[in-house]
């Protein structure tokens, strides 16, 4: 089967690109899980944008660290079992941290989101063990499992993909925006890549329009950003997972 991940969702332009993919088919794929933590104005999510997203036929959603930007995040919680909050953001929270989404094909998809801890400002717990409790809630639930670990550290993220390697189909790192070119197969047959990039304005820094972001670091006086428009850019890999082991057996990275 194929399973299409795409990268942080920013802002309108980001929306406007899974529309125009999602109307090629997303090249394929029997599943598609896309994170979206930055898709209303590149802060957050509220539910008039998550049910716009929805009309793309998105299979599953991940956030991060900018989950709470907008309160509105809970009434998409509430009305909705495909989007997965971080794990290991624990009390009692509003959201699912794991969840189960069926493929065109009917394979059974378990989806984690974890946050890491190096370089972000959070309340997550330690990210490598809520893994090991999430990897046993949906075990007995599902066929495969894809995780999303949402983490500033290339070197954090590189440390998760070795520690599920061979427990899950694929990990993939979000956050940065920056799409990585390091996608492989990790010993034990998990897929990975260090960060899936971003599904937004080309012409930016990390999403933000470029002079707002410039005069910040060149005054040294903070400005509040505003997410960049025009040109948008399409960041994902294409996983192909054999159904039966479980095992990743091919990447296709994707820029456009």
């Amino acid at each position: 089967m194929k399973l299409l991940m795409i990268g942080d969702v920013f802002g309108r332009v980001g929306r406007d690109m899974l529309f125009e993919y999602s109307e090629r088919g997303f090249f394929g794929a029997d599943a598609v899980i896309a994170n979206i933590e930055n898709a209303a104005h590149g802060r957050g999510v509220t539910k008039s944008v998550f049910d716009e997203i929805e009309r793309c036929g998105i299979d599953g959603y991940t956030l991060g660290n900018h989950i709470w930007d907008c309160s509105d995040i809970i009434n998409v919680f509430r009305y909705n079992d495909n989007l997965v909050r971080p794990y290991n953001l624990e009390g009692d929270l509003a959201g699912l941290g794991a969840a189960v989404i069926k493929a065109k094909n009917g394979i059974k998809i378990g989806i984690i989101n974890l946050l890491g801890r190096v370089g972000i400002q959070n309340s997550a717990t330690n990210p490598f063990l809520a893994a090991d409790r999430a990897i046993e809630e949906l075990k007995p639930k599902c066929d495969i499992i894809a995780v999303d670990f949402h983490a500033e550290a290339t070197s954090e993220k590189q440390a998760m993909g070795y520690y599920l390697d061979g427990r899950v189909s694929v990990v993939v790192g979000t956050h940065t925006h920056v799409q990585t070119a390091d996608e492989h197969i990790l010993p034990n047959g998990t897929g990975y890549i260090t960060d899936l990039g971003m599904t937004g304005p080309a012409v930016s820094v990390i999403g933000m329009d470029k002079k707002l972001v410039l005069n910040t670091f060149v005054t040294g006086i903070p400005k509040r950003l505003e997410p960049a428009t025009g040109k948008g850019q399409f960041n994902a890999a294409m996983f192909e997972i054999d159904e039966t082991s479980g095992k990743t057996v091919s990447i296709e990275r994707i820029n456009l």
